[in-house]
């Protein structure tokens, strides 16, 4: 039996770099070589048993890769295309289906979540989930349509108008990216909080107009009074804590919107007055997951070269090191984003 390398998630802070039999595809699956896989903000979570996975897990699902075996009944991807996939697999029978909400189909089951992943060297992916990439695209980009694909759908369920005031709590891969698109979509002042040095210095060199530091200054009188006392717009809560989430809910004007998209332990819990909601006339949406047509539009982002990766990459380590990788991801803040060359197994 052929074997692969893969960093293996047997518990709570328990993963183990170790050699694994290479996935057998079905036929209607394709089996892909992973070159690049980034650390999503929720692997930290899965790692510290923080998030609800079966074990033994294979982590990993914002990746790009070669197809390098189809099963029979595969018809539209072929041996050496280059490739990514939409990690959530639905049934395509059930209610939420047929309703075209796949994210919250019955059966759910996501890539290197509730299956095994990409943090290894191959993965395998059903034919429907796949996407073909443009040559010219490098791994690296490609590992980053996953988590573009999210903050579109993020900012299409606020549905950002044009000449509005936007605040975005965090400056993580998460945030910056929404300060880049709420751009694109229109925003006429793009305003963000965030308590890095590092991270603070990234979001002025992207172009966002006014930067709050938030160890320094109360981040929700900032957005008061850079919004003559009314608050912003629209709110993207993208840290995924409490504190900033009620911030989320202080910042935001009457009749805005706040968009929940940090986020927060399952176990979490805040109050909320309810009568705020009903006399500001709040509209309050959640994001998940990127799906549907935000795949499509995120590889067209990249490719186009109107969204660059690279501004938000900020290193990449071979797979064997990759317990580190996702440890520095938890502690390390001056770390925006970092990318696991899949094909590199020892530094």
């Amino acid at each position: 039996m052929k074997k692969m390398l893969a960093a293996v998630l047997y518990g709570a802070e328990d993963m183990r770099v170790e050699e694994v039999p290479v996935p057998e595809i079905a036929e209607n699956e394709v089996l892909i070589a992973v070159k690049s896989c980034g650390i999503c903000g929720t692997d930290p979570h899965i790692y510290r048993g923080h998030f609800p996975v079966p074990f033994p897990l294979i982590q990993g699902h914002e990746f790009s890769g070669e197809v390098v075996s189809t099963g029979a009944a595969v018809t539209t991807v072929g041996i050496g295309d280059k490739v990514t996939a939409d990690i959530t697999i639905s049934c395509g029978k059930c209610f939420y289906c047929r309703m075209g909400q796949k994210l919250f189909c019955e059966e759910i089951v996501q890539i290197g979540v509730h299956t095994n992943g990409a943090f290894a060297q191959y993965v395998k992916v059903p034919e429907t989930n796949i996407y073909k990439l443009p040559e010219e695209m490098s791994w690296e980009e490609a590992a980053y349509i996953e988590p573009l694909a999210c903050v579109i759908r993020g900012q299409e369920r606020a549905n950002i108008t044009m000449g509005s005031t936007v605040a975005i709590i965090g400056a993580g891969p998460m945030g910056l990216v929404h300060a880049q698109l709420a751009k694109m979509n229109g925003a006429a002042t793009v305003i963000m909080s965030e308590m890095n040095a590092v991270r603070i210095e990234k979001a002025k060199n992207l172009g966002v107009d006014h930067v709050i530091d938030a160890s320094v200054q109360d981040p929700v009188q900032a957005v008061l009074d850079l919004t003559e006392g009314r608050g912003a717009d629209f709110v993207i809560e993208a840290v995924g804590a409490i504190p900033t989430y009620q911030q989320a809910f202080q910042m935001v004007r009457r009749g805005g919107v706040l968009v929940t998209y940090g986020a927060a332990p399952a176990h979490a819990i805040m109050e909320i007055k309810p009568f705020e909601i009903y006399s500001k006339e709040l509209t309050i949406v959640g994001s998940y997951a990127g799906t549907y047509d935000t795949w499509l539009k995120a590889i067209h982002l990249i490719s186009s070269k109107r969204f660059k990766p690279t501004d938000i990459i900020s290193k990449s380590i071979p797979l064997t090191n990759i317990v580190d990788g996702i440890k520095e991801a938890m502690t390390n803040k001056d770390i925006i984003k970092i990318i696991v060359d899949c094909t590199v197994v020892r530094q």
